[in-house]
């Protein structure tokens, strides 16, 4: 079992300080604890109880995280912004070295006190999903965070966006392993390349459709399609019998996968993720030990 430890910082400033209320209650957003704690019980039931998230540290911040040039958005300027839903600011993207320095994550992490970091903030933050910081880190979605280098070890930095729910989080997470995966089958070819395999769906191989990725299910005739009545053959429930593949195949649709529903099919498909003890040609066959520690993938 994987017990990750995790500082959660919270981006989430009071816009009425008389009352206390914070920006995610003023715009009628989801509570950042309870996605939170959401998101850990649902990887903790989609890795088949392998990972346990463990928040070892919650910071929340009564301010806007700095953009790349500098830049904080005001309590007024953002509210501006998000109701004309026009003029944010541009560059969008958060400085992540001045927020690795403000938290001091790097010393937590080299520490040991916690393993990765979920930040938690509103539209146009400025997070990627996912990054990757560390020595020798490598794309997690987005490119790895320049000047972390001097770490002791690697770790993902999560981007969590309080508007959307719980299925946009798991997908977060499903692209961090669609990342992950590659990289640690990035020297396989052919049959060998058990990632390939797992992720292949029928619009790109007709009659070999698989489990498929975050953006298509195995029968997805484009992005999200995830409600699709259309039946393809899949060999997508013979991965829960991994490394036993017996290639058997059998005719799916979008019941198999929650009938259209993004959070059902996310954890649908996390669930068919190999998950157990042994090895194949020299790589795990539990992916989740790649996926919750980068450390363990070589670049």
């Amino acid at each position: 079992m994987f017990r990750p430890r995790v500082l959660a910082i919270i981006h989430n400033p009071i816009v009425d300080p008389g009352r206390g209320t914070k920006l995610s209650q003023a715009l009628g957003w989801n509570d950042p604890d309870q996605l939170a704690r959401d998101y850990v019980r649902a990887v903790h039931q989609s890795s088949h109880g392998l990972v346990e998230y463990q928040l070892a540290e919650r910071i929340e911040v009564d301010g806007f995280p700095a953009k790349i040039d500098g830049f904080r958005y005001t309590v007024e300027a953002y509210r501006r912004c998000w109701q004309q839903r026009r003029g944010f600011h541009q560059p969008d993207a958060v400085d992540y070295l001045a927020l690795l320095r403000e938290f001091d994550v790097i010393a937590k992490i080299d520490s040991g006190a916690i393993d990765e970091v979920w930040l938690f903030g509103f539209p146009y933050a400025g997070y990627y999903e996912s990054t990757m910081c560390g020595p020798a880190a490598f794309w997690c979605n987005s490119p790895p965070v320049i000047g972390t280098q001097h770490a002791r070890r690697r770790f993902v930095i999560m981007g969590f966006n309080y508007e959307r729910g719980g299925d946009c989080m798991l997908e977060d997470l499903g692209h961090r392993a669609e990342s992950v995966l590659a990289q640690v089958y990035a020297d396989r070819r052919g049959a060998a390349n058990l990632w390939q395999h797992f992720s292949r769906y029928n619009q790109i191989a007709p009659g070999q459709a698989s489990v498929g990725n975050m953006h298509f299910a195995p029968n997805s005739e484009r992005d999200y399609d995830w409600g699709n009545p259309r039946r393809v053959l899949s060999d997508c429930d013979d991965w829960l019998n991994f490394p036993h593949l017996r290639g058997a195949r059998r005719l799916v649709n979008c019941d198999d996968w929650g009938g259209g529903d993004m959070r059902r099919h996310h954890r649908w498909w996390c669930e068919r993720l190999p998950h157990v003890e042994g090895d194949t040609g020299g790589i795990l066959n539990n992916w989740w030990t790649y996926i919750i520690d980068p450390n363990t993938v070589t670049p």
